[in-house]
């Protein structure tokens, strides 16, 4: 593979060096830089940032004006770019402070390299390196957190959380909820690439990466388990099935399942507690008037609902979601009175900042992504994942606003597209001939 991009008798650092004027070495770099922020997602904020602004850096030299037009044309490019236009129009008509309407934009910021990754993963033949390197450090991160799951002293939270951190949950870095996104995605996505191995008599390949695979689910089952993943995984598995098996495989499997889930539910007590916690939570905030992860949720989604019915169409405006939420809270206790930015839940953020407008952006987003990834490839299953994963997950968070699943959305989203369209274009050329 190198060989090919740095012809013969030429050193990798000297390639590498020679983007300044040789377009293949520009393309090389941003190649790097964009399975390096795959690796880092897993582990640091920071480093993405920083990654994702060298990144902008480096693709600047190497852009073509008629190509990238071309490409910035597609609806799929159209609705990121007009959906961070909204947000930033919407600051216009909202009541919060200016510093707080500014915060607000950034993250809807993220989704303006959608677009750009959609045009450089079309022209790019290594797209696949992203996946590799975001599946290798998902490896690495779920081996760190048995490890801390064991020994507790050894998690990097311990030294940045100043006391708040529970330090039996096995986590390094990060929280749960982002660590099992990370882990969900790499076990569903597994499940293509293992069968397509087992059915082509690479027998041993496909057993290793499904045991892989069973690795990630058993480290969310025992070590930390998350309820948004409890609930995504089993739909995300039944989309594969629908679409890549038939229905009396699609049945063994779904009683396989079903039998795995029983073992798993009476061996994980961490499983058990988990599901257990739904009722409890609720019971806590409807009895208790206390507040809890889902009874708290709820209430939001209520006043939220309030709030979208006072200003229907264009909303209250970019950053205005935390002022609605004092205001409501006023002479209110217990989880009444709770203030939050967020309503945990994607639609309803865009709904009360944005309205019906900003509802329908995301909505054809998030389709028309869906719509992309078509296909019986490997990029047009992981695309898939990523869009239906966040569409799924954004029902109790809003995951596509949030820094690390908006970054997991983005470059998920961005390299699979750009490699399906690569795909495309590749035999349209050949029907041509």
């Amino acid at each position: 593979m190198m060989d090919e991009a740095k012809g013969p008798g030429t050193s990798l650092l000297s390639f590498i060096m020679s983007a300044r004027h040789n377009q293949a070495a520009r393309i090389f770099n941003i190649d790097v830089l964009t399975a390096l922020i795959a690796i880092l997602l897993p582990w640091t904020t920071t480093g993405v940032a920083i990654v994702a602004t060298l990144w902008l850096v480096a693709l600047l030299p190497s852009i073509e004006i008629r190509p990238l037009l071309r490409s910035l044309a597609r609806p799929i490019s159209i609705l990121p770019i007009a959906l961070f236009a909204l947000a930033l129009v919407g600051t216009l008509w909202s009541d919060a402070a200016w510093s707080v309407r500014i915060h607000a934009v950034s993250p809807v910021a993220k989704l303006m390299m959608l677009p750009l990754l959609f045009y450089h993963c079309e022209r790019s033949p290594r797209g696949i390196w992203v996946f590799k390197a975001f599946l290798a450090s998902c490896i690495a991160m779920v081996l760190v957190s048995c490890l801390v799951a064991v020994y507790p002293e050894l998690s990097a939270k311990l030294y940045f959380s100043r006391g708040e951190y529970q330090v039996a949950s096995g986590i390094f870095v990060k929280n749960y909820i982002d660590q099992s996104q990370e882990f969900a995605l790499c076990a569903v996505a597994l499940v293509y690439p293992v069968m397509a191995l087992w059915h082509a008599g690479k027998r041993r390949p496909a057993i290793l990466l499904a045991a892989v695979a069973m690795v990630f689910v058993l480290s969310m089952l025992f070590v930390v388990v998350s309820r948004t993943a409890l609930v995504t995984i089993p739909i995300m598995l039944m989309v594969f099935a629908l679409l890549h098996l038939q229905l009396r495989t699609t049945l063994i499997a779904a009683g396989a399942a079903a039998l795995f889930a029983a073992a798993i539910w009476f061996a994980s007590p961490a499983l058990r507690h988990t599901v257990a916690k739904f009722y409890a939570d609720y019971q806590q905030t409807s009895e208790h008037i206390n507040p809890s992860g889902m009874g708290s949720r709820l209430e939001f989604w209520r006043k939220s609902l309030t709030f979208v019915t006072e200003k229907p169409l264009i909303g209250h405006g970019t950053g205005s979601t935390r002022g609605l939420f004092e205001k409501a809270g006023v002479g209110q206790v217990g989880y009444l009175s709770e203030v939050v930015g967020d309503p945990h839940n994607q639609t309803l953020n865009v709904a009360v900042q944005w309205g019906i407008v900003g509802v329908v952006l995301l909505w054809a987003l998030w389709l028309t992504h869906l719509a992309l990834f078509r296909g019986e490839t490997m990029a047009a299953w992981v695309g898939m994942m990523v869009v239906v994963q966040n569409m799924l997950t954004s029902l109790l968070n809003s995951h596509l606003f949030d820094f690390h699943e908006g970054w997991m959305y983005v470059l998920g989203v961005g390299v699979a597209g750009g490699m399906v369209l690569r795909a495309r274009e590749g035999a349209g050329t050949q029907a041509e001939v």
